[in-house]
């Protein structure tokens, strides 16, 4: 494949102003970046970030044949990026890294949308929304949502234990065996599932599902799947340690569990998928 060089430096050419506003954007966020990147490196719950990016670049390169130039400019994304840009400005002031990483996000996503329009942002939207996924939560939210899911989680594993006649008892968001006590801790509260897990349901609910509301549809769906294989997890580490060893449950059957809820959500996601594309296709046929 021969890439036409003059098209290319016309391209470039013609657009250089904004490739060095976003150029300029990027490197006075470097620190931000430094920090984003540890936080990727360090917390497991958002090792997915890594890959964020350049799906993101990809997404957008994908439909790069579908732009029409010349695009009218469009206001409402200058208002987004003079927002991105004060959000910068504020969070970077007051060292607070939700807001400045948020704002990087918005500030890129409004100077592209006021530079290509409108009509060629609907066709790329997703690319930015995306990027989202790569921002950890605030640390105030994150501990907000943990205890509750762990107590649910605790809660919802003892009754599957119950049902089943394995001798049981709940203390908090310990589970109390005959043999083992099991601590349900921060890292099995399901979150980390979940970040990842609603990260691939966007790009899945985006990429494969036809329509408008099926997507929707679709990534709603991510969160109570994540919760669900989560519970698995635990209810099945629960039953190595009664039924078999501690040490089983401790090692084995934890490290193996962990990847198996991100295998079993994946093939319940497909399996829904599957199901939402069958109705809707028999809707149609109906109609």
């Amino acid at each position: 494949m021969q890439i036409d060089k003059e098209k290319v430096l016309g391209h470039i050419k013609k657009f250089k102003s904004q490739y060095i506003i976003i150029a300029l954007l990027t490197l006075t966020n470097i620190p931000m970046f430094v920090d984003l990147i540890g936080d990727w490196y360090h917390d497991d719950n958002y090792s997915h970030g890594f890959f964020i990016i350049p799906i993101s670049i990809y997404l957008y390169y994908s439909k790069r044949k579908t732009l029409i130039f010349p695009a009218k400019h469009s206001i409402a994304g200058l208002i987004l990026f003079i927002i991105g840009l004060l959000f910068i400005i504020l969070g970077t002031a007051a060292s607070e890294f939700f807001t400045t990483r948020i704002g990087f996000v918005f500030a890129l996503t409004g100077f592209v949308y006021y530079t290509i329009g409108s009509n060629n942002f609907k066709k790329v939207w997703f690319a930015f929304f995306f990027l989202i996924f790569m921002i950890p939560i605030p640390s105030i939210v994150y501990y907000a949502a943990t205890l509750p899911m762990q107590l649910f989680a605790t809660k919802v594993t003892v009754f599957l234990l119950e049902f089943i006649g394995v001798p049981v008892a709940r203390n908090g968001n310990i589970i109390a065996l005959p043999n083992y006590m099991l601590e349900v801790v921060e890292a099995c509260s399901g979150l980390r599932s979940l970040m990842t897990l609603l990260a691939l349901g966007a790009l899945y609910s985006y990429t494969k599902m036809p329509g408008k509301v099926l997507p929707i549809l679709l990534f709603c769906a991510t969160i109570p799947i994540a919760i669900a294989t989560n519970i698995f997890r635990i209810f099945t580490t629960a039953i190595g340690a009664y039924a078999i060893s501690k040490e089983i449950a401790e090692d084995f059957l934890h490290e193996l569990s962990g990847l198996l809820v991100f295998v079993t959500a994946l093939i319940m996601m497909l399996i829904l998928g599957a199901i939402f594309q069958w109705i809707r296709n028999r809707f149609i046929s109906q109609s």
